[in-house]
């Protein structure tokens, strides 16, 4: 089974971080959610308090296929800032094995070009956040993926991003099956 690592801090973009939890699980994506606050309660960037399943020193990265950032404020600014989360978004990124893939949304690839990982590379973002890409070649699309990074642009793209992790991580034939389940009719 696949396995991916959502990350979640303190004012994160509830619905980015939490749909991509619920479609990769409806996918049979195994899906850790893992706080950085040194503690399991998240609160979120509009006062939903969660708990996450698992601190992220506490968590086998190795095992993990992907890793994924959401966006919100200023979740974004507490995963900028975060050693754990710099760490593994540069190992995920540069990693030679088959299969390792980084994915934001939102805000959250600024934290991806801040780390150098988009120089140059096509991504997509936030339109607030787009003077923050770092040299990135910023498409607007709803989704871009670049090699083993993915890039959705905000909680309006929720949707496609999260299918676009499930065609990257399964197969074309799972995401359109999750889309179907929920109703979803596309862009």
């Amino acid at each position: 089974m696949k396995s991916v690592i959502v990350f979640l801090a303190d004012g994160f973009e509830e619905c980015e971080g939490l749909l991509v939890v619920d479609l990769l699980r409806r996918a049979g994506i195994g899906v850790t959610t893992t706080s950085i606050m040194e503690r399991l309660e998240i609160m979120s960037s509009h006062g939903v308090r969660l708990q996450a399943d698992a601190l992220a020193e506490d968590v086998d990265f190795d095992a993990a296929d992907m890793i994924v950032l959401p966006g919100g404020m200023p979740g974004t600014m507490n995963l900028k800032d975060n050693e754990i989360v710099r760490k593994r978004c540069l190992e995920f990124a540069a990693s030679a094995a088959p299969g390792k893939y980084v994915a934001a949304i939102c805000a959250a690839p600024s934290v991806l070009a801040e780390l150098g990982l988009l120089e140059g590379k096509p991504a997509t973002c936030h339109p607030n956040f787009e003077g923050k890409m770092c040299r990135a070649v910023v498409t607007r699309e709803s989704v871009t993926v670049t090699g083993n990074i993915i890039t959705g642009r905000g909680l309006g793209a929720g949707i496609p991003f999260a299918l676009k992790l499930i065609e990257i991580l399964v197969d074309k034939e799972a995401a359109e099956k999750v889309g179907a389940a929920i109703c979803y009719v596309g862009e």
